[in-house]
Order: C-alpha cells, then sequence, then structure tokens
C-alpha cells in the first residue's frame, strides 16, 4: 500500500494577474508527495516539475485508466521497487485559453515562463523540498519538453537537471507542415472564422474545425506576440498564398532551441542531467529535430543523454520510466 498522497493546491499568480487572453490567475496544481497526510516527515526531498504537452494541465496527469498508470501510480510502483528516490512532483497548469503557452512569456498570453519560477518559490515554501537547483528537475513530454528545455536554458540557476520526451525542435521542419493545414481553414471560414476560433476554440472545434489550425494560432501567439496586433500577434505567413513572412519568421527561429545552443553553452554544460528521446516514428517529425540538436550539443562537447526508440508520439508515457530513473540516479549524485 503506498504512503503517497496527492495534494492539489490553488495557487493565485501574480505573473498571471491581468493576462491578455483573460485566463484564470488561481491555477489548481496537483502535487505528489511521497508520503502521507498524517506523517510528518523529518526529510526533505528533491523536486520534479512536470511539464504537459499543449491542450493539456496538470490535473490531466492523475487521470484515472483501465489499462495505464496515471503518473501518481507509476511513482508509487517505482518509488516502491526501489527503481527511484521518493521525490516530490508538481504538475503546473501553463494551459491558456488557446491550448498552451510553450512555458513562454508572451504579451498575446501573458507571463508563463514567470509563473513557472514563481511556482517553484510558493512550493518551496510550502513543502519540504530540498530548495536548490542541483536537487531540482524538470521533465516533459512534446510542448512539454520543449518548456523543460527552454526553461533550463533559460535558468540554470533555478533547475539542474532536464528530461525532455519528444520535445518541439526543428521548427522549419515541424511547424510549416502545418502551414497549408491553417490555410484550409482560412479560405472555409475566413478572417471572420479565425475572429471566431481565438474567441471560441472549443465551440470551433466542436464545428470540425482543424485542431491544428487553433495550435497554429496558439503557436504564434507564443513564437510572434504583436500588440498592435488586431490578434495580438503576428502569423509567419500569408494568409492567401502561404508565402513565409521571413521577419516574423526569423522571430519563431530565434525560440528554436536548435538555434539556441551555441548562445547558452555555460548553462547547458551546467546542467547535471540533459536527457532526450523520441520516437523512431513521431508523427510530428519530432525525431528530425532532436538528431539536430543532440548534434550542436556534441558539436559542443556538452554532455547529454540522448535515446530514439521505437514509437511514435502518442502512447509513450512508458518513457517515463527511463527518464524518471535517470533523474533519481543523477540526483543521487
Amino acid at each position: 500500500m503506498a504512503n503517497s498522497q496527492i495534494i492539489i493546491k490553488e495557487f493565485d499568480s501574480k505573473a498571471l494577474a491581468g493576462n491578455p487572453l483573460g485566463d484564470p490567475h488561481l491555477r489548481r496544481v496537483p502535487v505528489y508527495l511521497p508520503y502521507s497526510a498524517d506523517q510528518k516527515p523529518a526529510r526533505r526531498y528533491p523536486v520534479i516539475y512536470l511539464l504537459t504537452a499543449f491542450a493539456a494541465r496538470g490535473l490531466k496527469l492523475l487521470n484515472d485508466s483501465l489499462w495505464e498508470e496515471n503518473f501518481p501510480e507509476r511513482m508509487d510502483r517505482l518509488i516502491a521497487s526501489g527503481e527511484i528516490e521518493p521525490m516530490i512532483v508538481v504538475m503546473p497548469d501553463a494551459s491558456t485559453r488557446y491550448g498552451g503557452s510553450q512555458y513562454l512569456d508572451s504579451s498575446a498570453t501573458g507571463n508563463y515562463m514567470s509563473h513557472i519560477l514563481e511556482l517553484v518559490e510558493q512550493i518551496d515554501g510550502k513543502f519540504p523540498t530540498i530548495a536548490a537547483r542541483e536537487q531540482r528537475a524538470l521533465l516533459g513530454h512534446s510542448s512539454g519538453g520543449y518548456g523543460a528545455l527552454r526553461l533550463g536554458i533559460s535558468h540554470p540557476d533555478t533547475f539542474g537537471l532536464v528530461a525532455a520526451h519528444a520535445p518541439d525542435l526543428n521548427f522549419d521542419l515541424v511547424y510549416r507542415q502545418d502551414i497549408p493545414k491553417f490555410l484550409r481553414f482560412y479560405d472555409k471560414f475566413g478572417e471572420q472564422g479565425f475572429s471566431e476560433l481565438l474567441a471560441d476554440p472549443a465551440g470551433m472545434l466542436a464545428k470540425g474545425v482543424s485542431f491544428y489550425a487553433l495550435a497554429m494560432a496558439a503557436m504564434a501567439s507564443c513564437y510572434s506576440p504583436n500588440p498592435d496586433s488586431p490578434w495580438g500577434f503576428d502569423l509567419p505567413f500569408d494568409s492567401f498564398t502561404g508565402e513565409l513572412k521571413q521577419e516574423v519568421w526569423a522571430r519563431w527561429l530565434a525560440h528554436d532551441p536548435i538555434n539556441l545552443v551555441a548562445d547558452h553553452l555555460e548553462a547547458l554544460c551546467s546542467l547535471k542531467l540533459l536527457y532526450l528521446d523520441c520516437g523512431l516514428f513521431d508523427e510530428e517529425n519530432l525525431l528530425y529535430g532532436a538528431r539536430i540538436f543532440t548534434q550542436r550539443l556534441i558539436e559542443h562537447q556538452i554532455p547529454h543523454f540522448f535515446e530514439a526508440f521505437e514509437g511514435g508520439h502518442r502512447n509513450t508515457a512508458f518513457r517515463y520510466d527511463v527518464s524518471l530513473k535517470m533523474i533519481s540516479e543523477k540526483l543521487g549524485n
């Protein structure tokens, strides 16, 4: 019988107060504790910040399933078997009305990177954590993997370990493939339909609008915000011809981690763990960006682990066993 518990804490975020989309600044954040409510732990614990993929938030990681463990059950099993050390796991909510924030600060969506940093301070103040970057890890899949990389690169003073499963990398390949999907949406619904999609994503998706049209808008709100635009952001292509707007696209590429390596060598080298993996048959074509990223790391002699495994982009939660064991091992060093 596991002695762990889940506490769902409500955090009032100053970073998200007054955000442009009017999204809640009060966020419900599940916290996995490797001890029960009737215990008074004498020890302190390392912390993992587990970042969800696009169109999800931390509460999703608690979902019950007939055939698959949820994340707390996975932690219970691995701790009980001695495969990992007891750790606290924080599952933030960085969702927006458009689906996700990419864990970045943006004038179009709000200050979500700042929110995660704010959350660290609050967690350290409320729970028996080891409040040191060497005992604080980032872990995520897809957009959550991207967020883990960006936060680790940008704030190595706060986070000492990064594990990213199929992170968004190589924007030239990954996002450009979605431009025609957006164009077909725009040809059918026009500017009015686009405004309706931004105002009521759920309603428009229920009408059969492509999820990728919304995702493209969400990414633009993160990578190319523009307060002077009627939408609050710039699309990186012409909505009629699909031709790239090179100046806007350059702003997107500036957020691509493969273009950040050379300017963040000290931060990357300081990490106790930099782990990446990706499925050999990833449907979003993220494998190739992972290969480019790891080649850049090799060129600069940055210690890291990379593995390509049999699988695609989805149904890969079993890979958390690998990353959690590696995080646990490195936390002990």
